[in-house]
């Protein structure tokens, strides 16, 4: 879903900084809480995406610009700031694709590394409708790149795992996890130059793609 599907827009540090605005913590620069958000990230480990583990990110995000902490303070509001549709955008690419490949009877799911707050994204967008299985980490037990939650998008769909290709912006979770689950498997780089090489500058890129398997 995120990085694939929909982008926190204008970013997570403009969002951050919006809700750090309305609770007195005012001009918080946004181009330094998505570095801050982006350095927290890369350094997680056995993120569930359960709320703790949220307010631990949010909390490092924010390190030196608030105390006490948000997870103290305004850390829900910010929680429930990216449950709203309008904390997010929906890539240009991604609505023609999804329709596109719809129209061609292929049979499509979401596996996502998300939290309670997916499925009312998905309705918020109306995207649901597009997906024959919807499968979120934090209702499942297991997160990419774990094979468990690959496997059961197989056995839900009815597919075998050589005949499912899943698509992803991150190399570990998605490319790697899926291979792993003897899935077939790219990644979507929209930040490519101008030569694609193991990865899709598009997901349009998918429709020619599945044309020549």
């Amino acid at each position: 879903m995120g990085g694939t599907l929909i982008q926190a827009w204008p970013s997570v540090g403009h969002i951050y900084a919006e809700v750090a605005a309305r609770h007195g913590w005012n001009n918080l620069p946004p181009e330094t809480l998505n570095q801050n958000f982006a350095a927290a990230w890369r350094a997680k480990e056995s993120f569930q995406h359960t709320q703790e583990d949220w307010a631990n990110l949010v909390d490092q995000t924010f390190a030196g610009f608030c105390a006490p902490p948000p997870s103290q303070t305004f850390f829900p509001a910010i929680y429930e700031r990216f449950a709203e549709a309008t904390a997010w955008r929906i890539y240009d690419d991604a609505l023609p694709a999804i329709e596109a490949l719809a129209s061609k009877g292929l049979l499509l799911a979401v596996i996502s590394n998300w939290d309670e707050r997916l499925r009312p994204l998905l309705r918020q967008f109306r995207l649901e409708r597009y997906f024959e299985t919807i499968l979120v980490s934090c209702e499942v037990g297991f997160t990419k790149p774990s094979p468990v939650i690959f496997q059961l998008a197989s056995r839900q769909m009815g597919i075998a795992p050589g005949q499912i290709l899943h698509v992803g912006d991150s190399l570990s979770d998605d490319v790697a996890g899926a291979k792993a689950a003897h899935f077939q498997a790219v990644l979507i780089n929209r930040d490519a130059g101008s030569e694609a090489g193991e990865w899709i500058k598009s997901l349009r890129d998918l429709e020619s793609l599945i044309s020549r398997s």
